[in-house]
């Protein structure tokens, strides 16, 4: 029995997601996310073990991969993630990342990492985002690292931006959701950075960007 993407249940996120990645359909460009990339650069880890929260085709986990990390790379999307196994063997990467479907709102895989990111965990469907980012932590190695990216505001050309991106959690909200009261907090702020619009549009976005080291 097959549906047009129109009849989809809104509440379920499987569907929406494997529809969202389905075959032919690039949403993403398949770069990492710039601001990861930067904030990495600026304060560098020596690569170890990762895991990509939300991994999509692959962009971050790919990136971490060529950088030395031995990544997994989790979705709720199948198709997504078969997008990355093959972007990640074109690129000859694909012995470092390990892809998982899993549904982060039942939980996590069960290991810990040294890092652990989440880039953009907002969805329109959904997503115990609060949750996953207190099991995410639980995931961290001692003395490991967690990086939580997220849209903070709207680009300022979106004249009617999406439900699920108004009222976005700053960097600070970000913090007091975790309650990591013995963690170190290397950097929490609002990254703003000039955004373009379909059309043309240019204009900036804001944001959220959450580095925090848990005790060895």
């Amino acid at each position: 029995m097959t549906h047009s993407h129109h009849d989809l249940d809104p509440q379920d996120p499987t569907a929406f997601w494997e529809d969202f990645y389905s075959p032919g359909r690039r949403p993403w460009s398949g770069r990492p996310n710039r601001v990861l990339v930067d904030e990495l650069a600026r304060k560098p880890l020596v690569p170890t073990t990762a895991l990509d929260l939300g991994c999509g085709t692959g962009g971050d986990a790919i990136w971490l991969a060529a950088q030395g990390w031995t990544v997994t790379g989790v979705d709720i999307s199948s198709a997504a993630l078969h997008q990355a196994e093959q972007e990640a063997e074109a690129a000859g990467l694909g012995d470092h990342v390990t892809w998982q479907r899993v549904d982060l709102d039942q939980g996590l895989p069960v290991g810990t990492w040294d890092l652990v990111t989440a880039a953009y965990l907002q969805a329109p469907v959904a997503l115990s985002r609060d949750a996953v980012l207190r099991a995410a932590a639980d995931a961290v190695a001692p003395g490991g690292t967690m990086v939580v990216i997220g849209h903070a505001t709207p680009p300022t050309w979106a004249t009617d931006p999406p439900e699920h991106m108004r009222g976005m959690p700053d960097a600070d909200e970000v913090l007091r959701t975790l309650d990591l009261s013995d963690w170190t907090v290397e950097r929490a702020e609002l990254v703003t950075f000039e955004s373009t619009s379909p059309d043309g549009a240019v204009g900036t976005r804001s944001d959220s960007l959450v580095r925090v080291r848990r005790p060895s």
